[in-house]
């Protein structure tokens, strides 16, 4: 009779493992008090976002071979303003200047602010088989918001990579952190 639930139990996990093979894993996500989506999308909607790529996704693989991967991926799995991520700097830069950073392997103490303000940049370790980014969500020289993410990836057309970034930026353009600051706001 005991042998039963440990073969289910046994096939359950077997069966849940390829899920959890390619399951993302997103890190603890920061917000700033001045982080509200409504400013994202009205900054982003129908108009290019830049992204920022820093540090070595892929060791060995060129580093424009990374990014063509990821922007078509980035594209795939936007966030919902219909907005167009690129790599090329706006001319002129806009006011308030919205960019995403993505440091690759970032080192275990780097701190979001002086990324946004191009004032320190330090990397870590890379570990072969794991596509690890720190994403800050910049305006100006501030984070909004910012988190880390990682998952096993065999190289930058790994579609891990993909669903990384689909969970990825339902975390960090949340939706729904500046109501919430809202409706504590109109509270007596």
């Amino acid at each position: 009779m005991r042998l039963l639930p440990k073969i289910a139990t046994t096939l359950a996990a077997l069966i849940a493992l390829p899920a959890i093979a390619v399951a993302a894993t997103i890190g603890g996500t920061y917000y700033m008090p001045q982080y509200d989506w409504q400013d994202f999308f009205a900054a982003t909607d129908g108009k290019p976002f830049q992204v920022i790529l820093q540090g070595t996704a892929f060791p060995g693989v060129a580093p424009d071979t990374v990014a063509a991967a990821l922007l078509p991926a980035m594209q795939r799995a936007k966030p919902r303003p219909a907005l167009t991520f690129t790599y090329a700097r706006p001319s002129p830069p806009p006011r308030p200047d919205y960019r995403l950073v993505l440091v690759f392997d970032p080192a275990s103490n780097l701190n979001a602010a002086p990324v946004c303000a191009g004032t320190d940049m330090r990397f870590g370790q890379n570990k072969p088989g794991t596509f690890y980014v720190y994403s800050i969500y910049c305006r100006n020289d501030q984070p909004l918001s910012f988190t880390t993410a990682w998952t096993g990836a065999a190289g930058p057309g790994d579609p891990r990579i993909e669903q990384l970034f689909r969970e990825l930026f339902m975390v960090l353009f949340a939706d729904r952190v500046n109501r919430y600051a809202q409706l504590e706001r109109r509270t007596p």
